[in-house]
């Protein structure tokens, strides 16, 4: 008996894979943005904060570097409730992702602040740079364009990882994915039209990153 595929019925649900593209966009957009964030700031008190702080983001990093990201999801929106903290799904993945790529651009940023020249943080000094502009002028912008490569890989992974917060009803594209096999039972072109999705959606942003650092991020 042989297997008849039916990608138009699919297709036909193209408003829900949409809408899932858009909430995956949304949530590797903002969960970028904040999660490099916090990265850069935790990097910052890593290599120079004083030995509390070091302590502390140390703590953070290697609580999220080894626990799944999927356990940390459940937590946040499942676990913190009993705390008195109830959040959205959308709201709870954000802070999810956000924790989870800022632990690991955390020690992305901070192997590219470490290989800067000490020749060059203190011929800035020796301009009479505050050591915020210090950072922000001189050892950032090079760090960053050390690291880019590792930092691209890390947020397309952060925007493959968000499929895991369908789980929570994030209404994203594995979860429209699997709300549209559920009403016509074709489980298998929905996830083959979804994985397709995937990486097109991954090559994209990869690509969109490489050329977008250089350009905007830490000049050429």
């Amino acid at each position: 008996m042989g297997i008849e595929f039916d990608f138009g019925a699919v297709l036909a649900e193209w408003p829900l894979l949409l809408r899932g593209v858009a909430w995956t966009l949304g949530l590797t957009a903002v969960g970028t943005v904040l999660g490099l964030a916090v990265g850069t700031l935790c990097a910052w008190a890593r290599s120079g904060g004083p030995a509390w702080l070091r302590a502390l983001v140390g703590a953070y990093v290697e609580l999220i570097r080894n626990t799944p990201f999927i356990v940390q999801l459940f937590f946040i929106f499942f676990g913190l409730p009993a705390a008195g903290v109830r959040l959205s799904p959308e709201v709870a993945s954000v802070i999810a992702m956000v924790m989870n790529l800022g632990a690991y651009s955390t020690e992305i940023i901070r192997a590219g602040i470490e290989a800067t020249p000490k020749g060059q943080i203190e011929a800035a000094v020796s301009l009479a740079l505050s050591k915020a502009q210090v950072f922000l002028r001189v050892v950032l912008p090079p760090a960053l364009k050390k690291v880019w490569p590792a930092m691209v890989s890390q947020i397309v992974i952060v925007m493959l990882g968000s499929a895991v917060c369908g789980q929570i009803s994030t209404e994203e594209l594995s979860y429209a994915a699997n709300l549209i096999q559920s009403r016509n039972f074709r489980a298998f072109e929905s996830f083959i039209v979804a994985t397709l999705i995937y990486l097109a959606l991954a090559v994209a942003l990869r690509r969109l990153l490489q050329w977008a650092g250089p350009r905007f991020f830490f000049g050429r």
